[in-house]
């Protein structure tokens, strides 16, 4: 998409070159390697901890021990998120078809339609922060703290998920969607949604029919009860950063986080170098990490050191726009 001269003015020069750090082809070649081995452990293991603890789950319904359970369960089960993106930049697998597979299931399982989500996060990658043109502003200046807050339960985002699925079923495209999701593939999106409100319609009958919430607290609530730890990650992402900057060092975090949160969150706290290489598969990011972070801002050193950034910075863009927080560069050839 070509910058209109306004945007061009806000952003800079359309051909302008973000920021890369120095790496070698041998080493980009290494850790751009898909693996489906590597892709199946992760995924394969994730799959077989939901059942787990759906059964655990299940038998639980009745007494107090449902509430851990299916605390349980929805963490796991909200943790499609990170899955559905993973899926997304097609690198997780390198056969073609199991990495479909594994992206519609994550996709209705967090309720991003799977054809309007690939190209909004596309969208989200070409212009990462730009005022305007980034699809995907999580945090929205001024910072509206109630939403965010919601968002624990996936209150302010779910009911917008759930309300663009049910316009798509009808055939109601806005205009900003028209913008970043090819003609060719709004057919594709509007099908894609009426099955998803297919399942969510049955899923509701279900429950009704047999008298019992049952059926939905093991698909579609489980986005809602369960999203408060990749909303605690996510945040980290991009939030309270710069906009329209062509320096993903600047607009973007990588945080360390625990071996569990990792695996959750499909090692995406190595965001900055995510951006940067979005054609690395999650399990390579490490590695990536260990060639380039001499010519990045540092990394946070956990989820507290990031909240203590960042829970400040946020109130603070409540109440001013402008604000945002100023990362450091390393003084290197790369910088």
């Amino acid at each position: 998409m070509q910058l209109s001269a306004k945007d061009e003015a806000r952003v800079g020069v359309p051909d302008e070159a973000w920021f890369r750090p120095q790496i070698s082809r041998k080493e980009l070649k290494e850790v751009t390697a898909r693996s489906d081995r590597a892709g199946l452990l992760n995924f394969g293991l994730w799959f077989v901890l939901l059942l787990i603890s759906a059964y655990i789950a299940f038998r639980a319904w009745g007494s107090w021990w449902a509430i851990p359970a299916f605390f349980v369960y929805g963490t796991l089960y909200s943790s499609s998120d990170a899955r559905w993106h993973e899926c997304a930049h097609g690198t997780p697998f390198r056969t073609r078809w199991i990495g479909e597979s594994w992206y519609h299931l994550s996709s209705f399982m967090t309720l991003r339609e799977g054809y309007l989500w690939r190209w909004s996060h596309s969208r989200h990658h070409t212009y990462t922060g730009m005022h305007g043109l980034d699809s995907e502003v999580q945090v929205p200046r001024p910072a509206n703290l109630l939403a965010i807050a919601s968002d624990l339960l996936d209150i302010s985002d779910g009911a917008v998920q759930l309300r663009t699925i049910a316009q798509h079923a009808l055939g109601i495209v806005s205009d900003r969607v028209k913008d970043f999701v090819p003609f060719g593939e709004r057919r594709k999106m509007i099908w894609s949604s009426r099955i998803y409100v297919a399942v969510i319609l049955g899923v509701v009958c279900l429950s009704l029919v047999t008298r019992s919430i049952l059926p939905l607290m093991f698909v579609i609530l489980p986005r809602f009860y369960g999203g408060w730890h990749h909303l605690l990650c996510s945040l980290t992402q991009h939030a309270a950063l710069a906009e329209n900057e062509r320096d993903h060092r600047l607009n973007t975090r990588t945080v360390y986080m625990n071996p569990l949160s990792r695996f959750l969150y499909m090692n995406m706290n190595y965001h900055v170098e995510h951006h940067i290489f979005p054609m690395v598969p999650f399990y390579s990011l490490p590695a990536l990490h260990e060639l380039v972070k001499a010519q990045l801002a540092p990394a946070y050193p956990g989820f507290i050191a990031a909240y203590r950034e960042l829970i400040p910075a946020l109130i603070k863009q409540s109440r001013d726009a402008e604000y945002y927080v100023r990362r450091p560069l390393p003084m290197t050839p790369g910088s």
